[in-house]
């Protein structure tokens, strides 16, 4: 056992570090006392004796004293002193750059591409020192590696849960190497610098959004300390230590290393995607476990890890830079969507083109019938649902063959040949000569002959093929120095009651037609008019600052075919008589939907009785901005 009462000297902390670590080799002698040693010059040799692991060459050569022997344990520490300036200079080199070797500390959960690193960096003449599974790895390729708990004289503890937490790992990585007494500092206490250092995660985002689920207890234990704290103590030290956090830029790595290269720009970036990696490991910390405090909804701080998924030629308009990242917070995983699209053909995707194809898809992902959506500028303009969907898509495309002309065409059903042969010859419907033109195709599949066949009607033809939206997630939308953060407007036809407030009651077929121009309707720009017949859209009208001038466009846009038609509008009408409602029942509308909830709701009711027009309130607003 140590003694219970020792001296604080410099000297004595390092007799007591050299007891420790030769116990630990040494396994049965007892020590009853721990001297002082005399000398600073002396007990830091011998320090750096123990952290280079001088000992365990020791402990092959001599065994440990016993307190009969007199000298006791300062004569041993003279005699160790002595062992340690005999030893050979690559027993020394091996686990001390300031000897002139380079060192390596790699500690990794991702082995992917472990054998390139090992072998470059053996090539390039560093030391390795690893952690645990990663040690073993790399000694099974035949790469000579140290163990950290060599350096620390310390075992792996806690089940893991420290390894790397201890001074001559984090002093050999934050020390730097143009401040005299940080080298000082690590000279008395022997602590060897790293030039290097890579190191990724516990796969905790993997863990805890996995299908399968996770207890919160695993969760608890797949979260990594020892990793970010080493990744954030190389990332500030970055001027003196490389970090690496991803297996791509190995390669880049290794080159920098052996052209010796003094890039600081370099080491900034990898600094840059260090700190980056840690805060996105962090914030789905934050996010799994703001989830399990069943607080609400919206946390009073929150951080959106995003990754770049592409960069963008320029964004609405040309003299616009853009990018385009992707969402990796786990509420988003696999939740479908544009983000996680696979493009089968075509250009790169524009700005602009990605925001209409997340509006094509996510209203044709509202219909359960097979159906087809045109979007023009995010706004549905042609929408219809058949049994055969080459029917639907003409039937889109004839609502408005104008807009349609340059559009996205979205399919909530597999794209097989006969319909991939009608897009790629339809004529437009206003002179029956003109092929369409598309900008981009999107559906959950194609078959291999459709996909062919798309893929001939032009080379610039963006075909995407992507799975549905899920609902119940969080919208963000940027004003000037914030964000409004609000749930999405995810209602469905099931959550909704049509209820009847006219004196006519609509016919199935009437009330069959309303619900799909309510689905419509949810998609299209506030002030927002839709009319539709036989679950197909005939006109819309959208963006106005009046409800008038949206319902005016959407009945032009319908023609005679209004007669019988269903209407549907985003919010309330304010009001009836010489308005909205009463110039769309003049029109031979059969049916009108609306949310209700207008001072002059009576007045809507008892025009429609008066035109003989059914009136159904859905108490459902669908603005959108």
């Amino acid at each position: 056992m140590f003694a219970q009462r020792l001296p604080l000297s410099a000297g004595v902390l390092t007799s007591y570090a050299i007891v420790m670590a030769a116990t630990a080799v040494a396994g049965s002698t007892a020590v009853t006392s721990v001297p002082s040693s005399s000398g600073s010059s002396f007990s830091r040799k011998v320090q750096q004796c123990v952290t280079c692991a001088s000992l365990l060459a020791i402990r092959r050569q001599t065994a440990w004293p016993s307190k009969r022997q007199g000298a006791g344990i300062s004569s041993y520490m003279l005699r160790a002193k002595s062992m340690a300036q005999t030893l050979s200079n690559s027993a020394v080199d091996a686990l001390s750059s300031s000897s002139g070797k380079r060192q390596a500390l790699v500690s990794l959960s991702d082995k992917r591409d472990l054998e390139v690193l090992g072998r470059g960096l053996q090539e390039l003449g560093f030391n390795i020192v690893s952690t645990g599974g990663t040690a073993a790895s790399i000694e099974s390729f035949g790469v000579p590696v140290t163990k950290v708990e060599e350096l620390t004289s310390f075992p792996e503890m806690l089940d893991g849960r420290v390894k790397t937490l201890h001074p001559n790992i984090h002093g050999g990585i934050l020390a730097r190497r143009d401040q005299r007494h940080h080298m000082e500092a690590l000279e008395n206490h022997g602590i060897c610098t790293f030039d290097v250092l890579v190191v990724n995660l516990y796969p905790f985002y993997e863990k805890v959004s996995a299908s399968c689920g996770i207890s919160f207890e695993d969760g608890i234990e797949n979260i990594d300390i020892g990793g970010p704290a080493m990744i954030r103590a190389a990332a500030k030290n970055h001027k003196d230590v490389l970090v690496v956090v991803d297996y791509t830029d190995y390669p880049a790595l290794l080159e920098f290393l052996k052209n010796n290269q003094d890039d600081q720009l370099f080491r900034r970036w990898l600094a840059w995607k260090a700190f980056q990696h840690v805060a996105s490991y962090d914030s789905a910390v934050s996010e799994w476990l703001w989830k399990g405090t069943e607080r609400g909804k919206f946390p009073p701080a929150m951080t959106v890890p995003l990754s770049l998924a592409s960069s963008l030629r320029y964004g609405e308009n040309p003299h616009q830079k853009a990018a385009f990242y992707a969402d990796k917070s786990l509420a988003e995983v696999n939740a479908g969507g544009i983000a996680s699209a696979i493009q089968h053909h075509g250009k790169e995707l524009s700005y602009n083109n990605i925001l209409d194809a997340d509006a094509a898809w996510s209203c044709v992902c509202e219909f359960s019938k097979p159906t087809c959506v045109v979007v023009k500028h995010t706004n549905p303009c042609g929408v219809a649902s058949r049994d055969n969907i080459v029917d639907a898509y003409r039937l889109a495309v004839k609502a408005d063959p104008v807009s349609a002309f340059g559009g996205i065409v979205a399919f909530n059903v597999e794209v097989d040949e006969d319909l991939a042969r009608d897009i790629r010859e339809f004529r437009s419907p206003t002179d029956g000569e003109t092929r369409m033109f598309y900008e981009i195709i999107i559906a959950p599949k194609y078959s291999k002959k459709g996909l062919e066949v798309l893929r001939g009607k032009s080379k610039n033809l963006r075909i995407l093929e992507a799975t549905k939206s899920t609902g119940g997630k969080v919208s963000l939308r940027q004003v000037s120095g914030g964000w409004l953060v609000q749930e999405a407007d995810s209602l469905n036809l099931e959550d909704i009651q049509f209820n009847v407030r006219s004196e006519k009651a609509p016919q199935e077929n009437e009330l069959d037609d309303a619900k799909f121009a309510w689905l419509c309707v949810k998609h299209v720009k506030s002030n927002a008019i839709v009319i539709a017949k036989n679950n197909s859209m005939l006109g819309m009208g959208c963006g106005q600052p009046n409800r008038l001038e949206s319902l005016r466009i959407a009945m032009k846009k319908a023609g005679d075919d209004i007669k019988g038609a269903a209407l549907a509008s985003d919010a309330f009408f304010p009001f009836a008589w010489n308005d909205a409602v009463e110039e769309a029942c003049r029109a031979g509308v059969g049916v009108i939907a609306e949310p209700g909830g207008s001072l002059r709701d009576s007045d809507a009711i008892d025009c429609c009785n008066k035109y003989g027009v059914a009136l159904v309130f859905t108490q459902v607003r669908h603005f959108r901005h």
